[in-house]
């Protein structure tokens, strides 16, 4: 091994501004291996921030390699994370800065931070490693977390009192880290800091001064946080000081330093552990509130801490290879402002989840036949993010072929030939690399090396969705294009030509190709037949996608059908219902209250969803409205009291709308009879029936009187004006014949009565049901309402029959009528 020490200054920098000057050390170790391969170590310090095109050092002198063979072995930079912060310049020999390094964001706070990299020549392999320290400049200010507290203390507190203050952040680490803390006006408090074990400081708020509420109840003091580089930056935090009264003791951890133990990617939820603490104080005063006052990490967004009870409970995901411990800072505070500080050591174990990882180095695609025993392939590096023996691998090769897979140092592999090499025998090789590491349950992984290998079909067609779902409209036009699936195929050419076939299933059992059809080339599915909700609400198939290979490959996906609902269902009212021969009349005392329930309409609607949302008014009301309907319950209610002048029927009409768009409603007509007794009620109805007989009766007689007198009328009068006619001719005649003088008469006109029989205007008439058509009956099963009377038609002016369905005289005309309104 050859020990090299130097010293050098960065001559190259463009920025005028910043005079810096760089003393490194640079230690390098170099060291030959049989298998003409060279392997060293470089190290180089720079400070952060420095300008693109910086020189680093000078790679050639240390690593004594002529720039020569840096050109002709293509030198290049190999980094494991991609992260090209240096480049290498083979004319001139020397490492340079390519891009601007800002190691707050490279390293957080860690105090060392480094690039570590790969020099890698060619023909024959030689690689270096080079590690290049970044130092720290003073870039960074204290800030805090949050712009101002707030803290509520009790006049009673005590001098000495300690209450815990957020600390500051400063990314800079060391001299240019945050040094110190000050707090302005001093009159009544004093800071008091803490070194941790870790580095960090603890700043407490110490009362050096009794409070006195009547004199102060507000204070406002200033924090400031003061780093040490040069210049000095500082951070500033405003504190809010309210005074209360009558709490004077402060919570107590139980425990100055809690421990557990958490294992790695365990579940969000999992406790970790409880803390507690105790306050002397009674009733609200002894009331704890805990909280993580961690600032300078992500703790808080990885553990979180129940106020109430101390559980500290994992809500994000703990990765051992990132944190393998974590300090959580506990603040115990009671409502006085009393706070008590303790923290939690958590330390993390370690699981095998992380698989080996391994990196090609380099290697040739094309193999000569005639190429010389042991000559190097292809350089490869593992490496396993795991600790102890989950992190340990070894590597291996399959069998049966003309390679050899040799260790060249720590995590390093070179394949090399190990036999002649014969085209003939074998056009093509697939090196299979299996490492695996010794955790329990093992882990590996495996890369395959292919050289001259061409296609074949093993990649089976791979959609872009596990699964998919589509929604379509009720009463959809048939052919409407309802989903597009698309998959694809790693392989080339032939072997990658998809087509999709619908799978045979069957849907409520009838074929799904009486639903659906698919498009062979595009994947599109088509509707074959229009969708009704409320007889198919979804339904399920699958689709396979097929390549082009020999044998072909294919892959499956599940494909679910919504039908979305359209409101194209009316309410139906399903009470009251008409029945035959008899009338419903819900009966309401005369002495109701106002707000008495009379009756209830229930309607159904066959849709879902808001097409499914029913509300119920009032449509047509007697002047002196006495009823009102519930907007969404359909209950009939009184809104005012009963007086004597209220007829004993009352016709209401009800409509029932849906809440579609557009919307779709019923009505319901609701006899109502008022009044205090049955007698009064089979008075009025059979007054209303034994007229409605004779109405209906000489109705009849008169419809048919009207037509005979309308039709002799009419026949009278063409009678009289043919008369006319003939009577005025004949008299013509005469005149004519006694040679007297004549006079021109002419007779007036008549009015044309069409000659149709029927009167001259068109008439539209609309039919009415109402109380008066004595055409209709109802007929209603059970009423749910003890106040429901059904009267029979055939009464004679005794009561026959009382139940708790009581009938009573029907009147001819139905109190119940529904109509469909579209």
């Amino acid at each position: 091994f050859l020990l090299i020490t130097c010293s050098y200054s960065n001559l190259h920098n463009p920025d005028k501004n910043v005079e810096r000057t760089m003393n490194g050390q640079v230690l390098l170790f170099v060291s030959l291996f049989a298998l003409d391969a060279v392997y060293g170590q470089v190290s180089y310090s720079i400070p952060e921030e420095m300008s693109r095109g910086s020189l680093v050092g000078n790679i050639a002198q240390d690593l004594g390699v002529e720039i020569r063979r840096l050109i002709s072995g293509k030198a290049k930079i190999y980094s494991r994370n991609n992260e090209e912060y240096i480049e290498l310049s083979r004319e001139k020999g020397v490492l340079l800065v390519k891009e601007r390094i800002d190691r707050e964001a490279l390293c957080a706070h860690t105090a060392l931070c480094a690039l570590h990299f790969r020099i890698i020549l060619e023909s024959p392999i030689e690689f270096y490693s080079v590690t290049v320290q970044i130092t720290d400049i003073n870039d960074n200010a204290p800030k805090f977390e949050k712009n101002e507290m707030n803290f509520k203390i009790s006049e009673s507190a005590t001098v000495g009192a300690k209450f815990v203050l957020d600390g500051a952040l400063d990314l800079d680490v060391g001299i240019n880290d945050l040094q110190n803390y000050e707090l302005k006006p001093a009159d009544h408090f004093t800071l008091k800091m803490q070194n941790n074990a870790d580095g960090n400081k603890n700043v407490e708020m110490v009362l050096q001064k009794s409070l006195d509420r009547e004199k102060e109840e507000q204070m406002s003091l200033v924090l400031t946080a003061v780093d040490g580089g040069e210049p000095r930056m500082s951070g500033t935090m405003l504190i809010h000081v309210t005074v209360l009264d009558a709490n004077d003791n402060a919570p107590v951890f139980t425990q100055h330093t809690y421990k557990a133990t958490v294992t790695e990617n365990s579940p969000a939820g999992t406790l970790v552990a409880t803390v507690s603490a105790s306050d002397e104080d009674g009733d609200l005063n002894s009331k704890i509130s805990y909280s993580i006052t961690n600032t300078q990490d992500n703790v808080r967004n990885i553990f979180d801490i129940n106020k109430e009870n101390g559980q500290v409970s994992l809500i994000g995901n703990i990765d051992f290879e990132n944190s393998k411990h974590f300090q959580i800072k506990l603040l115990a505070s009671d409502v006085g402002g009393f706070t008590d500080s303790s923290k939690l050591i958590i330390d993390v174990e370690d699981i095998n989840d992380n698989k080996p990882e391994i990196n090609i180095m380099s290697k040739s695609n094309v193999i000569l036949e005639d190429t010389e025993i042991n000559t190097v392939v292809t350089v490869i590096n593992t490496e396993d993010l795991d600790s102890g023996d989950n992190g340990m691998v070894k590597c291996f090769i399959n069998e049966n072929i003309p390679f050899t897979l040799k260790t060249s140092e720590n995590n390093f592999y070179s394949l090399v030939t190990d036999n002649d090499l014969d085209r003939e025998r074998s056009s093509e090789y697939n090196i299979t690399v299996m490492c695996s590491d010794e955790g329990v349950p093992s882990l590996s992984s495996s890369v395959t090396l292919t050289l001259l290998i061409s296609d074949v079909n093993d990649n089976a067609p791979v959609f872009e969705r596990s699964s998919y779902e589509a929604y379509i409209v009720e009463n959809n036009t048939p052919g409407l294009s309802v989903l597009m699936l698309k998959a694809s195929d790693a392989d080339w050419n032939q072997n990658a030509r998809l087509s999709y076939i619908l799978e045979d299933s069957s849907v409520h059992g009838v074929p799904v190709s009486s639903y659906v059809s698919v498009s062979a080339e595009s994947g599109v599915i088509h509707s074959v037949r229009s969708f009704d909700y409320e007889q198919l609400k979804e339904f399920h198939f699958r689709v396979r996608a097929q390549d082009g290979g020999s044998p072909p490959l294919s892959s499956n996906v599940s494909v679910r059908i919504l039908i979305q609902d359209q409101n194209d269902n009316a309410p139906q009212v399903l009470y009251p219902v008409p029945t035959g021969g008899s009338l419903l009349a819900e009966m309401v005392p005369r002495s109701a209250d106002v707000g008495y329930l009379v009756t209830k309409v229930v309607a159904v609607d066959v849709d879902s969803g808001q097409n499914a949302w029913l509300s119920y008014k009032v449509h047509k009301a007697p002047d002196r409205a006495l009823f009102e309907v519930g907007l969404h319950n359909g209950e009939i209610r009184t809104v005012r009291q009963v007086t004597d002048k209220d007829a004993v029927k009352q016709r209401l009409t009800v409509v029932v709308e849906d809440n579609g768009r557009p919307s779709r409603s019923a009505t319901v007509i609701v006899n109502v009879a008022v009044a205090d007794s049955f007698p009064q009620v089979l008075s009025e109805f059979t007054d209303l029936s034994m007229h409605d007989k004779e109405y209906n009766d000489h109705l009849t007689f008169y419809l048919v009187l009207a037509l005979a007198v309308v039709s002799f009328l009419f026949i009278t009068c063409l009678l009289l004006i043919i008369s006319v006619k003939v009577y005025r001719w004949r008299q013509s005649r005469v005149l004519y014949h006694s040679n007297l003088p004549v006079i021109p008469y002419c007779p007036p006109r008549y009015s044309d009565t069409l000659g149709t029989g029927t009167l001259p205007h068109v008439y539209n008439y609309e039919v009415c049901r109402t109380t008066d058509s004595r055409k209709s009956d109802c007929k209603l099963g059970r009423a749910p309402s003890h106040n429901v009377m059904t009267m029979d038609p055939h009464f004679t002016g005794t009561m026959q029959k009382m139940h708790i369905e009581k009938k009573i005289m029907d009147e001819p005309d139905s109190p119940l009528e529904l109509h469909d309104v579209q």
